[in-house]
């Protein structure tokens, strides 16, 4: 009965949010979209859990009208002032992560009793709104798009369907559904992009979970080595299929009431290196991590080091890069093996086409890129390692301990 009531939930939501999108203009129509995702958001999200959610439901719109206040005194500046606004989001996300979850010697008893739960818990989603928001901030500063309304700004930043896992949709993509001439989405190919996402989140997904690590080889029993093998490559799947599978639900909800989200994933199988692998895996946290982090920090190692040193400064800030991206994915030192892992094979990948192109020449490396036998073979070596390094990123050191333990 809940899950039909659920439904029934987002039926109404989507239909609203299309008329809203379609109909009203001006406005009027921002603040209708941004009623009915603050609506939305406390509905699908907190809602019916207990007053310690109701009570984050407050504390999470006074977060973001504290970034939108940022946004309107520092968001046009061009100097450091501007950072001030680009780094509330961050700052409040990583205090949510990693600020210590238990209060024990504060003498309220309900403030011991609402940090039981790590702070995360109660900012559902908080770390796509972090990462938009701040993406925002370097939008209106570069003038690539206007400052936005308090009612556009959180539109956007509670946008429903893209705050459990993303996409990170760009403000400027966002804002094309309500242009004059907004782009024409299918609302046939919306809704079949949610079936397919729902297959693949509740069936397919769900099937290879069972082939996974948890299924697999945490239930206190001695194992053949064959197991942790079938495990990588079942959780690899498994983890694709959940992902993208909640991506192109997202992408399809927000189809149907006519607003374009950035696609997430572009066939990760496919990739012929790990650099490659980021290219299609996870998309749009890619391109912010690009934008905001290696590009600047690239150009600036170079000017330290000098040209002549561009190619290990591009490389340190590849590392620097992949180890933010494993400590964003989550709390504890497997995460952080996790980035490491990557930053390992792009820093590989970046020095092996270095040294690739100097051996052939710019004619034999374009026909070496060519051949179909080459790119097979870099295709499954990559495919093994990714697999592999989600290994870290499934189990704490604990559990990889534990389940080598229990490997005959």
């Amino acid at each position: 009965m809940i899950q039909v009531g659920l439904i029934a939930a987002w039926l109404a939501y989507l239909v609203i949010g299309r008329l809203v999108v379609a109909r009203l203009g001006g406005v009027l129509r921002d603040i209708a979209f941004s009623g009915l995702n603050v609506v939305g958001f406390y509905w699908f999200f907190l809602h019916g859990k207990n007053d310690h959610f109701n009570a984050a439901f407050i504390a999470y719109l006074g977060l973001v009208l504290g970034q939108y206040a940022m946004l309107r005194l520092f968001g046009k500046e061009r100097n450091w002032k501007s950072w001030l606004a680009f780094f509330t989001p961050i700052a409040i996300l990583i205090a949510a992560r990693y600020l210590p979850y238990g209060l024990a010697s504060v003498p309220n008893d309900h403030l011991r009793r609402l940090s039981a739960l790590p702070l995360t818990t109660y900012l559902v989603g908080y770390s796509y709104v972090a990462f938009r928001s701040s993406q925002l901030v370097l939008e209106v500063r570069n003038g690539a798009v206007p400052m936005p309304s308090l009612w556009q700004y959180t539109g956007f930043c509670l946008f429903a369907p893209t705050i459990p896992v993303g996409p990170i949709n760009p403000y400027r993509n966002f804002r094309r559904a309500f242009e004059p001439l907004p782009p024409v989405i299918p609302a046939g190919r919306a809704a079949l992009r949610v079936v397919v996402g729902l297959v693949k989140y509740l069936f397919l997904g769900a099937l290879c979970d069972q082939l996974g690590y948890s299924a697999l080889l945490k239930n206190g029993h001695y194992h053949h080595w064959i197991d942790l093998p079938v495990a990588v490559v079942f959780y690899y799947l498994y983890l694709y299929l959940n992902f993208s599978g909640f991506c192109d639900m997202a992408i399809g909800a927000a189809g149907l009431m006519g607003i374009p989200v950035t696609e997430n994933f572009d066939i990760p199988f496919a990739a012929r290196n790990v650099k490659d692998f980021w290219n299609r895996w996870h998309i749009t946290l890619s391109a912010y991590m690009r934008d905001v982090v290696f590009n600047p920090l690239s150009k600036f190692l170079v000017r330290l080091f000098g040209p002549a040193q561009a190619n290990h400064a591009i490389a340190l800030a590849i590392v620097v890069v992949f180890l933010l991206v494993g400590i964003w994915h989550g709390v504890g030192w497997n995460y952080a093996a996790f980035g490491a892992a990557h930053a390992l094979g792009v820093v590989v990948n970046h020095y092996y086409t270095i040294g690739l192109k100097k051996w052939l020449g710019r004619d034999g490396f374009r026909a070496y890129n060519a051949n179909g036998w080459i790119r097979s073979a870099a295709v499954c070596v990559t495919f093994c390692y990714c697999a592999a390094s989600l290994f870290l990123f499934a189990n704490t050191f604990s559990e990889i301990t534990a389940i080598f333990a229990s490997l005959l």
